[in-house]
């Protein structure tokens, strides 16, 4: 019996979740799920917590189908899914540290986000001052034995204007044996913060989890919404959200590409990259009043419409972006010194990447089709047309042409949707009567990086009881950790950046 239909048979349906279904389970069932995530039968999608309870979204990519599974934990612990199925170990130690709930069986009882600096232990849950006396320990890296070895710490805070994350390297040499990573440091208690706040608050939290992918975030965040309180939203804003989605991926795939080579050395990309992802940003100003587009997506529609110079903006950008793109792109593939150091550097292996999950270029560079877009299609992408782009070389050169592919992809959904945009209103007002009904929501966008998840409950008044946001980031960050492994620590930079996994998204 397949997973979710499994789930659905023996859980007790959750009234009020929408659009998919969420069960309550026992700890066999919970189990049972688990060794299924294990068999390759369903995909985990998220995993995560509330004082009393542990939830897991589950994916059937084969019959595209979604279920949530809710755990009760009433003496504060779970059976770990992490013991059978790995890809679940940073997010119960994630549990663990806000909730204090207990993954039984785990085999690591490390803390993930939680550094011992917040004064508190199990923000979430029961929480409780944190235990006076001298500092915590320091974290206790993984070892590795073996002849001629050495440890390299980078980070946590680096040589440029980027996020704090820690690397331990151990090396033989040059060569990388073990990378093991230390993140947390940029948790904002996002979900915290979420809890009893208004929706229009909650909108503008949910798009700075991230700032690059803030508009993803953003209709993430509103579609959970309009799902949990049956929100029906114009068809003028749904199509100017995916507009704003497309630039928001055009400028950040621009600016990866160029930021890739410019770390094997070829500047020359990195600065005409640069000025196209530049044009980008204009015109997304130019069109919705902010080079970001933060907080244009809102719970009911969007907060900026698109005028007829807005437009012309677009229009004008896929014009240059098309002129002066091929060109970068002959360059990229005909520049041998750029191919030596792109080409089987940092490869992931394609089970790898199905057994993560892993979305995005780093999924669709080794044979992993999923694009929500698509594989979970909502509108307007289910009326428009468009390729999924995937390689299976698996290494910094396939995530570079995923990159190249999709770009090419969002030029022409931009021009699909500036002709076939509709009349009408951009936004409705949450009726009172929905407010007061309150509601379950799940829902996903497409960020440049892959899917965002998000999950939302609001209460009777109108306001968010609790909100979980997942970053694509969480199930490739491990992921890289086995892509250096064998290549020589120079190269570290070059995978990490066709990586570009999120900080913040994912320390939340």
């Amino acid at each position: 019996m397949a997973v979710i239909e499994s789930l659905m048979e023996k859980g007790r349906r959750v009234e009020g979740h929408r659009p998919w279904p969420r069960c309550v389970v026992d700890e066999a069932l919970w189990r049972a799920l688990a060794q299924g995530l294990a068999a390759g039968e369903a995909t985990l999608l998220g995993l995560w917590g509330e004082p009393d309870a542990v939830h897991m979204a589950l994916l059937d990519e084969e019959r595209g189908s979604v279920a949530v599974a809710t755990l009760p934990c009433p003496e504060g612990r779970f059976p770990s899914v992490a013991a059978v199925h790995m890809p679940a170990l940073r997010l119960e130690r994630s549990i663990r540290d806000l909730f204090g709930l207990e993954p039984q069986g785990a085999g690591d009882a490390r803390p993930w986000l939680d550094h011992g600096r917040w004064g508190v232990r199990h923000p979430l849950g029961a929480a409780a001052p944190a235990p006076d006396g001298p500092p915590a320990a320091a974290y206790p890296f993984l070892p590795a034995e073996g002849e001629h070895l050495h440890q390299i710490p980078v980070g946590p805070v680096h040589a440029g204007i980027i996020e704090p994350g820690h690397f331990r390297f151990t090396a033989s040499g040059e060569t990388v044996v073990r990378l093991e990573e230390r993140l947390g440091y940029v948790h904002k208690g996002l979900e915290g913060l979420m809890a009893g706040a208004s929706l229009e608050r909650a909108a503008r939290l949910a798009a700075r989890t991230s700032g690059d992918s803030t508009v993803a975030y953003g209709i993430a965040f509103a579609r959970a919404v309009e799902a949990a309180l049956g929100l029906e939203v114009p068809a003028r804003a749904v199509w100017l959200r995916a507009l704003m989605a497309e630039l928001e991926r055009l400028a950040n795939h621009l600016g990866d590409i160029g930021a890739i080579c410019n770390d094997a050395a070829f500047a020359l990309m990195h600065a005409e990259c640069g000025i196209l992802r530049e044009h980008v940003l204009r015109a997304a100003a130019a069109a919705f009043g902010h080079r970001l587009m933060m907080d244009r997506v809102v719970p009911g529609g969007v907060a900026a419409d698109l005028d007829r110079q807005g437009a012309q903006a677009v229009r004008t950008l896929l014009e240059r972006v098309r002129r002066r793109f091929p060109a970068l792109v002959a360059l990229y593939d005909n520049t041998a010194s750029l191919q030596d150091r792109t080409v089987t550097t940092g490869r992931v292996k394609p089970e790898l990447a199905r057994l993560y999950g892993a979305g995005g270029y780093v999924g669709r560079a080794c044979g992993r089709a999923f694009d929500a877009r698509r594989s979970l299609a909502y509108p307007p992408y289910d009326r428009l047309d468009f390729e999924v782009p995937v390689f299976a070389a698996g290494d910094v050169d396939a995530r570079v042409w995923v990159r190249i592919r999709e770009v090419e992809q969002s030029l022409a959904l931009v021009e699909q949707i500036l002709r076939g945009l509709p009349q009408g209103p951009i936004r409705v007002d949450v009726p009172a009567d929905a407010a007061a009904r309150g509601g379950e929501g799940l829902a996903f966008a497409e960020a440049f990086r892959g899917e965002v998840l998000a999950w939302v409950r609001v209460d009777g008044q109108g306001r968010i009881a609790r909100c979980h946001l997942r970053d694509a980031s969480w199930f490739q960050w491990p992921l890289l950790e086995a892509a250096i492994e064998g290549n020589i620590v120079a190269d570290f930079p070059l995978c990490n950046k066709s990586f570009n996994c999120s900080y913040s998204g994912h320390d939340v």
